[in-house]
């Protein structure tokens, strides 16, 4: 699979708490695999462009804390750097709007999709 620096981090802080209970989850490169196959919905050894866009909407709103529809700092300080943050806030008001963030991770797919087949593998 191709690495996307934002997207790794939400996964990881998704499934963080599972994967700390499972055997041998000290392995980063198996942590890895694990949670790019909990993309992978239709099993087809890929993550398409719609599984990788379902799979962030559902982070969004997990991520949303308080449930007003944004993000803040204090809702992504354990997954997004600041200078994530502040690249992912276009219009830099201090909080992340859906929207933003699935343009922010879309792109990030893009960037990932080098053959542009619309899966990364």
């Amino acid at each position: 699979m191709k690495t996307l620096p934002l997207v790794m981090a939400i996964i990881l802080y998704q499934y963080a708490g599972a994967l700390a209970q499972q055997p041998g989850s000290q392995q980063p490169a198996s942590m890895y695999q694990g949670q790019m196959d909990r993309l992978d919905v239709n099993s087809s050894r890929t993550v398409d462009r719609s599984e990788y866009e379902a799979f962030m909407g559902t982070a969004f709103v997990s991520l949303d804390k308080n449930k007003d529809g944004n993000l803040k700092a204090d809702e992504t300080v354990q997954i997004l750097t600041v200078e994530q943050f502040t690249l992912t806030d276009a219009n830099h008001d201090g909080r992340i709007t859906k929207s933003e963030f699935m343009q922010r991770v879309m792109a990030d797919f893009a960037t990932a999709d080098r053959d542009r087949n619309g899966n990364l593998q």
